[in-house]
């Protein structure tokens, strides 16, 4: 019952924060309303087992993942304050303010990715994933991977329309997700 508490709680926050965006599918921030629900699910549903045999291999990669997906999210929140400025985009109104940068950032975790919040949001899910491995979780975790993917792909859109060549540039010197790999 308490997860059932949870979820509806956590899913009122992620509506608040995304309620522009939900009106309009059209946006990296529609996508991303459920990539938040998918996590979300896998998290409460693993929720009893994250502490069950927490120094086994599959455990232990999962805390490293975990741990990741935190230093990820707030070195990503800092780059992009210190470096990427700040103006209204009246294209976007669905953005949030941290999301409405004048500059392409291109310094620390930048510099190899393009998407280092989503790949936090990748790394979550994944160590949420691997607390207990069922077939739910594993199309939960299909399902996170491929929004994911279309979050990234729409907002790569976007930004090619605001920042021009100069972001397809970027794109091809980093990858999506993850250094070297993906």
């Amino acid at each position: 019952m308490i997860r059932v508490i949870l979820f509806i709680i956590c899913t009122l926050f992620f509506l608040r924060f995304s309620w522009r965006s939900l009106a309009n599918p059209g946006t990296h921030g529609f996508y991303r309303f459920f990539v938040f629900e998918g996590i979300l699910l896998l998290v409460l549903l693993n929720h009893p087992y994250w502490f069950r045999d927490p120094l086994s291999p599959l455990h232990l990669l999962s805390w490293f993942l975990l741990l990741v997906s935190i230093v990820f999210v707030i070195q990503s929140i800092l780059m992009l304050k210190q470096r990427g400025g700040h103006a209204e985009r009246k294209d976007m109104p669905e953005n949030h303010s941290f999301e409405n940068t004048v500059r392409i950032v291109e310094e620390g975790l930048f510099r190899y990715i393009r998407h280092p919040m989503y790949s936090s949001l990748l790394f979550l899910a994944w160590g949420a994933f691997l607390k207990h491995i069922t077939p739910l979780n594993i199309g939960l975790i299909l399902l996170v991977n491929a929004l994911l993917i279309i979050v990234a792909r729409v907002e790569e859109q976007e930004n090619i329309r605001f920042f021009g060549t100069a972001y397809v540039e970027y794109m091809q010197r980093t990858r999506m997700f993850v250094p070297w790999v993906l």
